[in-house]
C-alpha cells in the first residue's frame, strides 16, 4: 500500500479557552486545560510532559525514514495530489496537542486553555501570545478563522463537512476566538477543531490553496522544510527559535535535529534500502518478511534490532472493498457470496506464516466491536427504528466470516456462494457464471497498488474462477491509484480503515450517505443507509461511555450485514526494525509508538 495507509499517528495539540461567548459566557461555561471526548483528561492541570516521553531525551542527530510511493505536493489537506503528511506532522501546529495515551484526549499547544459549556453548543480558545510562525510573525485568532474557513471550503471531505455544522466563528481579540456549535449535536466536534492545523493568514494564498503545491508553508511548528526533492526526498530540519520549545506537552518530543523522508517506488526497493542502512526506523506490515526476510547481517551483528510492541487499539476493517455503485456489486447477497470463497485459512498458513487474525468487526478487538456479543438493549432501541436492516445471527454475536477447511478448495464455500448468487439472478454455465436472461458473464476488475496487493488479490481472483467469475487484477502506479480512488472509478479494492480508541466525525467521511455522492471521500463502498447515518449520530451525541460503546457496536453491526467488504485480517502488534543507536522511552503509549519521542 502507499505511504498514505501507513502515517504514524501524528500528535496534535488542542486547548480550551477561558472566554467569553457572542458578548458574554454563559455562566456555565468550565475553563478547561484539556477536553475529553467523554469524561475528564487523564492527566491533571499543571502536567509536567505527557506520561510515554522522556523529558530529559538528547536533541540533535538526524533520523532517516521511508515511505512507499511518491508525492506531487506537499499539502495533504486537499483533495488534489498525493502528499506526505510531514507538513500538519511538523511544521504546522494546532490548538491543542492530543494524547497518544487516552481515547481522545487534547492538551493546550497553541491555546493555553478552552471554555466549554457541558452541553458543548460553543467553545472559546484562548491562544498563547507566545505563539509564533517561523518567519517571526505572531499566530492569533485571526490565523484560526482564515484556516477554518478555508478548511471548511477547499479542505478533504472530514473537515469540509464536520466545520459546516458550526453555526458562527467570532474573533474576540487577538488571542480569543469562539465557535458556536449550538444544533450541531456533536460532541466530538470541539475536539476536532482543536487540533485544526492552522496556516499564516498572511502567507497563504486562499485562491491557489486547492491546489497542489511543492512550496513549503510556514508554520509555527518545531520543524521547517529545508528540502524538497519531487518523488525523492524531502527534509526537515529543527527550529532552534520554536516558540513552544517547553511546553508541558512537547517536553521530550521533537528531539531529531533532522529528520530526512525518502520515498521508494515499490515494496521490495524499499526493505533493500533498508537492509543497506540507508534508513534507519522500519513499522514492518509484511508477516512473511517479519518471519523469514530479517536474517540479515545488520541484525546479527545488532546494528538493527527487532522488538514487536502491543498495540491497545481496535483493529481497523482491513478488507477486499465491494464498490456498490456498480451494477455487480449492489446487491447484499452477491457481496456475501464472494466472501465465502476468501479461504483466510490457506492465505494465512499458505502466504503469512500464521501470524495473522481474521478481521470480524470494524472495531475488533476492543469492547467497541459487536463480534461474540448479543445486542444490548441500548444497541436494539438504536436499531428497532429500522428493521432488518441487521442479520438475525450479528443481532445475536452469533456471526463470524465463514471458516473454510483450509484447503483452498472448500466445497461447502462454493456451495454456499452458488446458493446466494443464483437468489441474486446468476447462473453458472459452462464453468462461467452468467446473469439469467441476458447471459452477462461476471467479469470485474480489482484495482491494487503494490505487489503484496497484487499477490493477495491475484490469490482471491483464483478462488473466485471456481464460481465461473473472472476477476481482472490490475496494478497501476500510485498517482493514478489515488486518482482513481478519489473518483470512485474502480470495481473492487483493497483497502484498511484504521480505527482509533475513540471513533467519531471519520466515520461520516466513511460510511455516510452524502460522503458516498462526494468525490475524494472514504465512502469507497458507496454506502448509503439511513441506518449508519443515524448510528453515526448516536455515536457523535454519546455523552456516557456506555452509550458510545452501545452505538459503536449497533454501527458495526449494520456495516457486517450490508456486506461491504470480504473481510481478511490484522496484525495485532506493532512490528519495528530500527538502528540501534535510536532509543525510546519504556512505555508505550495507547496508540503504539512513533519516531516523535524517541532520541538518538
Amino acid at each position: 500500500m502507499g505511504f498514505h495507509l501507513r502515517r504514524v499517528f501524528g500528535i496534535f495539540t488542542v486547548i480550551a479557552v477561558a472566554g467569553l461567548g457572542l458578548g458574554s459566557a454563559p455562566k456555565a461555561d468550565t475553563l478547561r486545560h484539556g477536553i475529553a471526548m467523554h469524561g475528564e483528561p487523564a492527566l491533571a492541570s499543571g502536567f509536567d510532559h505527557l506520561p510515554y516521553t522522556n523529558p530529559d531525551a538528547p536533541k540533535g542527530g538526524r533520523i532517516t525514514l521511508a515511505l512507499q510511493g511518491s508525492y506531487d505536493s506537499l499539502n495533504p489537506l486537499i483533495v488534489l495530489g498525493v502528499a506526505p503528511d510531514v507538513v500538519p506532522r511538523y511544521v504546522l501546529q494546532s490548538m491543542m496537542l492530543r494524547s497518544l495515551d487516552e481515547p481522545f484526549t487534547v492538551y493546550g499547544l497553541v491555546a493555553r486553555s478552552a471554555e466549554m459549556p457541558d452541553d458543548r453548543s460553543s467553545v472559546t480558545f484562548n491562544l498563547d501570545p507566545r505563539a509564533r510562525f517561523s518567519d517571526g510573525k505572531p499566530l492569533t485568532a485571526e490565523d484560526v478563522r482564515f484556516t477554518f474557513e478555508l478548511l471548511k471550503k477547499d479542505g478533504k471531505p472530514f473537515h469540509r463537512s464536520s466545520f459546516a455544522q458550526v453555526k458562527a466563528v467570532q474573533v474576540e481579540n487577538p488571542q480569543r476566538i469562539r465557535f458556536d456549535l449550538s444544533g450541531s449535536n456533536d460532541r466530538e466536534l470541539p475536539l476536532i477543531i482543536a487540533t485544526m492545523p492552522i496556516f499564516p493568514a498572511h502567507a497563504t494564498n486562499p485562491e491557489t490553496f486547492a491546489k497542489t503545491t511543492l512550496t513549503p508553508a510556514i508554520g509555527s511548528g518545531p520543524y521547517a522544510i529545508t528540502e524538497v526533492k519531487p518523488g525523492e526526498r524531502v527534509v526537515l530540519t529543527r527550529r532552534h527559535d520554536y516558540w513552544g520549545e517547553d511546553l508541558p506537552v512537547t517536553r521530550g518530543l521533537y528531539n531529531f535535529e533532522e529528520i530526512r523522508y525518502d520515498f521508494y517506488r515499490d515494496a521490495n526497493t524499499l526493505f533493500e534500502a533498508f537492509k543497506a542502512g540507508l534508513y534507519d526506523f522500519r513499522i514492518e506490515g509484511d508477516p512473511g518478511r517479519w518471519a523469514t526476510g530479517y536474517d540479515i547481517p545488520a541484525v546479527t551483528s545488532g546494528r538493527v534490532v527487532r522488538e514487536t510492541v502491543p498495540i491497545r487499539l481496535p483493529k481497523g476493517m482491513n478488507g477486499f472493498v465491494f464498490n456498490t455503485r456498480r451494477a455487480h456489486f449492489n446487491d447484499p447477497r452477491i457481496r456475501e457470496a464472494l466472501g465465502y470463497v476468501f479461504d483466510f485459512d490457506w492465505v494465512n498458513r499458505n502466504l503469512f506464516f500464521g501470524l495473522l487474525t481474521r478481521s470480524d468487526s470494524y472495531f475488533a478487538g476492543s469492547d467497541l466491536s459487536s463480534a461474540g456479543r448479543p445486542a444490548n438493549e441500548r444497541e436494539r432501541t438504536l436499531l428497532e427504528r429500522f428493521p432488518g436492516t441487521v442479520t438475525k445471527e450479528i443481532l445475536e454475536g452469533k456471526w463470524s466470516p465463514f471458516s473454510s477447511n483450509g484447503s483452498g478448495r472448500d466445497r461447502e464455500a462454493a456451495r454456499r456462494a452458488l446458493a446466494l448468487l443464483g437468489e441474486a439472478g446468476w447462473t453458472l454455465d459452462n464453468n462461467v457464471l452468467r446473469k439469467k436472461g441476458t447471459g452477462e458473464p461476471f467479469v470485474f476488475e480489482m484495482l491494487v497498488n503494490s505487489r503484496p496487493q497484487e499477490r493477495l488479490a491475484l490469490n482471491f481472483a483464483q478462488t473466485l474462477m471456481r464460481l465461473g467469475i473472472e476477476a481482472r487484477v490490475r496494478l497501476v502506479d500510485d498517482v493514478q491509484y489515488w486518482r482513481r480512488l478519489a473518483q470512485f472509478d474502480f470495481d473492487m479494492i483493497q483497502w484498511v480503515w484504521p480505527v482509533t480508541a475513540s471513533p467519531g466525525n471519520e466515520q461520516r467521511n466513511r460510511w455516510s450517505s452524502s460522503a458516498a455522492k462526494r468525490s475524494g471521500s472514504a465512502n469507497y463502498s458507496g454506502a448509503t443507509n439511513p441506518a449508519i447515518d443515524a448510528m453515526i449520530d448516536a455515536i457523535l451525541e454519546a455523552k456516557s461511555r456506555g452509550d458510545f460503546v452501545s452505538a459503536a457496536r449497533a454501527l458495526d453491526r449494520i456495516l457486517l450485514s450490508g456486506f461491504y467488504v470480504v473481510p481478511l485480517f490484522y496484525i495485532g502488534d506493532q512490528w519495528l526494525a530500527y538502528d540501534s543507536n535510536l532509543k525510546h522511552p519504556p512505555q508505550t503509549p495507547l496508540f503504539g509508538t512513533n519516531i516523535d519521542f524517541w532520541w538518538r
